[in-house]
């Protein structure tokens, strides 16, 4: 058989449907069958057993506080006169911050001081009547004087209402802090006293403050050392300690929940570290020095307890286990420092 009579044999099989569709079924059964049986490369995850140190920790959500944080209002309503802060300003314990418009309030004050005046005239006059009679005073005398003295006394007191009135007009800092929020940023606005006006937080003060159930807050004690780790800061370890815990449970909390409050121990940075940034605050519990050691992954458990994969994907070692914290687990049994296992 020439090569033209081959190429014809060739085109008439591709020509012909049925055939040509054998064929690529034939191909894909074959190919099908290679992707089946073809070995699957394993893909394990090793570690060397170590010696060091396991800790037993209790890891709570926890929420950075400062304890110089304040909401300021004014004791009445009225018209915002003057504003000398804006938002990122530091200011100073006592300066000045905001002010109503106290027009009314010193026309009031100067009401008070001519109020006072007037009846303390009439109760030195009412006095200035019986000064040289003595015991033999008048139940009419008496009276009049009494009177006097009331309204004397009743003026003063509005006075001192009328002056603390003029002081409560403005609002100045509790603390040394920065100006974090400003209700109102403009003079002329009509306000109630139940808004509040102006935030301010100290970021000197900064703490955590963690919340620990019955079963946790009896292993935390004052004075305890604490880690902090925060979301955004992943990396970064702040040291604390435990200051307070609380000795009643928090009000409105499904079962029993007790406040701790924690003081920063290491130095942070008030340019990242801010008020609502939330993290987890890991509590050392208990501690044993100069064990054998691996990643919690890497112990498994069957019907006939512990066991790792020591050297070889297959090769199931049983050990015991001790202290478990929460990266690492003590191993004991035939393992050794250096050995390799397999995840």
């Amino acid at each position: 058989m020439n090569n033209d009579e081959k190429e014809n044999i060739i085109t008439k099989i591709f020509k012909n449907k049925k055939i040509r569709l054998s064929i690529i079924g034939v191909l894909l059964l074959i190919l099908i069958w290679r992707v089946a049986i073809a070995p699957k490369s394993e893909d394990f995850e090793t570690v060397e057993v170590k010696r060091g140190t396991v800790a037993e920790e209790l890891i709570l959500s926890s929420e950075i506080k400062a304890k110089e944080h304040a909401l300021l209002k004014f004791q009445g309503s009225g018209e915002i006169g003057w504003l000398g802060v804006s938002e990122g300003q530091w200011v100073k314990k006592g300066q000045l911050l905001i002010r109503l418009d106290t027009a009314n309030l010193y026309a009031a004050y100067e009401q008070a001081v001519s109020a006072l005046r007037s009846a303390q005239a009439t109760a030195d006059r009412a006095l200035d009547d019986v000064k040289d009679r003595g015991d033999e005073e008048t139940f009419t005398e008496a009276e009049a004087r009494t009177i006097a003295e009331a309204a004397r006394d009743r003026a003063y007191r509005s006075l001192t209402i009328a002056q603390e009135n003029l002081a409560n007009g403005g609002i100045r800092a509790p603390f040394d802090g920065i100006i974090t929020g400003i209700t109102n940023p403009f003079s002329g606005v009509n306000i109630s006293f139940s808004e509040s006006q102006i935030e301010i937080v100290n970021p000197e003060t900064l703490y955590v403050e963690v919340f620990a159930d019955q079963s946790e807050v009896i292993e935390l004690s004052e004075g305890q050392k604490v880690i902090i780790v925060l979301d955004p800061f992943v990396d970064e370890e702040i040291q604390g300690e435990i200051y307070y815990i609380s000795y009643t449970p928090m009000v409105g909390e499904i079962g029993a929940t007790y406040k701790i409050t924690i003081n920063l121990t290491s130095n942070v940075d008030p340019g990242k570290v801010r008020v609502g940034m939330t993290g987890d605050a890991e509590f050392v519990l208990s501690e044993k020095e100069d064990v054998l050691y691996v990643p919690n992954q890497f112990v498994n458990t069957d019907k006939k307890g512990k066991y790792v994969l020591k050297n070889s994907s297959k090769n199931k070692v049983y050990i015991e286990i001790g202290m478990e914290g929460e990266e690492r687990i003590e191993i004991m049994g035939d393992i050794k420092e250096g050995d390799v296992l397999y995840d």
